[in-house]
């Protein structure tokens, strides 16, 4: 039996520090490279399968959250549409697509993503914490849900959460 429990525990060492011997770029892909044909696609594999979120597939590749979104979750992300992104000033997306906003960018993707589910049925008025520790506003009148202004278009469930698609880029309050 003490051989047993020696050989496991050198085992679990010698796993343990191959794994943690790897630098970050040989350690393989992460969540997003799963293809797993039996599950419920992602947010992320819904996304990137939506002609009209194209700009936020760009954006969630140049903040490096391809792997956050593909992951477990449960997430709900406000997913804004590439009209919405049009709305913005000229120049604004291409801004934040460059590696010197990574930091801004990160933090407008996260003030799009609950982490939990929040069904259209469960929603309530008023704030919830977003992944960026700021609240967002929430507001339902007359059976039409609105993110900050944002209308609520469609709602797509995913294996990892829900999709509520918006018509607009919710902005984070400045500090």
């Amino acid at each position: 039996m003490k051989n047993i429990i020696k050989s496991m525990a050198f085992l679990i060492v010698a796993i343990f520090s191959i794994y943690c011997g790897k630098s970050e770029s040989s350690a393989g892909p992460g969540f997003s490279a799963v293809n797993d044909k039996d599950s419920k696609q992602t947010i992320l594999q819904i996304a990137a399968g939506s002609k009209d979120h194209t700009t936020l597939v760009a954006a969630v590749k140049a903040a490096d959250y391809v792997d956050v979104l593909a992951s477990t979750g449960p997430f709900t992300v406000f997913a804004p549409t590439n009209a919405a992104f049009e709305k913005l000033p000229p120049g604004t997306v291409d801004g934040l697509l460059a590696s010197s906003k990574k930091n801004d960018l990160q933090n407008i993707l996260e003030y799009h993503v609950f982490v939990g589910v929040l069904n259209a049925s469960t929603m309530e008025n008023g704030t919830y914490g977003m992944a960026n520790r700021k609240d967002i506003n929430v507001e339902i009148k007359n059976g039409k849900i609105t993110i900050n202004g944002a209308n609520i278009v469609a709602t797509i469930p995913a294996g990892n959460g829900v999709i509520h698609v918006i018509d607009a880029v919710l902005l984070p309050p400045a500090n």
